[in-house]
């Protein structure tokens, strides 16, 4: 059984009511994904990824969209204890939904997304947990196209995937009119192929993508010093 909290530096994140728990994928994304002023947390969770962009980014608001009603108000709860109250808001709607209101503060300087990515995989039984674990509330297109909507020209969308989803991202952004501008490939430790991928995209072609595939141990159990310098911040 997960613990129902997991404690950091700065704030403590409580879960037990939300069907996805904190995890490895949220805590890199949070620590790697790209900032601004205006920074948008699709299908937040336990607003894990919100509350590590609001503290990176001292400046920004973060507006956190979660559309299971109960994982929203847990994580309304968690940024009510947290140092960033005040500049963390939780909305507890469908973000294709939310993204038709063109008063909810949009465009954004950054839009950070741990999306569902089960495709074909046997859902699970508990109906929450397979809202949060596959694509079929929030397929891949659709959250490109609420990306590419809610996007500033200037502003990257940074996201999470399997590392053999990796091809199929890229596919689906640049039909929606996005384009990779930083791919980072994330192995266990060296021995391992690619686990996962770190995608960031952008609305102009650039003309060199920045690449590099790190390590989370090195050695095996001990976290790498690229983990350990991006983690430093939150990790007690």
């Amino acid at each position: 059984m997960a613990n129902q909290y997991f404690k950091f530096k700065q704030f403590t994140v409580w879960q037990e009511r939300c069907a996805m728990k904190v995890g490895t994928d949220g805590v890199l994304l949070g620590a790697w994904a790209g900032g601004g002023e205006n920074i948008l947390d699709i299908g937040t969770g336990t607003g894990l990824v919100a509350l590590m962009m609001a503290q990176r980014f001292p400046q920004a608001h973060v507006t956190a969209v979660e559309i299971d009603p109960e994982a929203a108000q847990q994580a309304a709860e968690n940024v009510a204890r947290s140092p960033f109250y005040d500049r963390i808001a939780v909305v507890a709607e469908d973000v294709t939904a939310w993204a038709e209101n063109e008063t909810n503060g949009f465009p954004f300087d950054a839009i950070v997304c741990n999306p569902p990515f089960f495709v074909h995989a046997l859902k699970n039984p508990d109906a929450k947990r397979a809202m949060a674990r596959h694509t079929d509330a929030l397929p891949t297109h659709r959250l490109m196209a609420v990306a590419v909507k809610l996007l500033a020209a200037h502003g990257r969308f940074s996201l999470i995937v399997p590392a053999d989803m990796k091809n199929t991202m890229e596919s689906e952004a640049c039909l929606a009119g996005l384009f990779l501008a930083d791919c980072c490939m994330v192995k266990t430790n060296n021995n391992k192929l690619p686990k996962r991928c770190l995608l960031q995209f952008v609305k102009q072609r650039i003309e060199s993508v920045q690449q590099q595939t790190v390590v989370l141990e090195d050695p095996p159990g001990t976290r790498s010093p690229w983990y350990q310098s991006i983690t430093s911040a939150f990790y007690l």
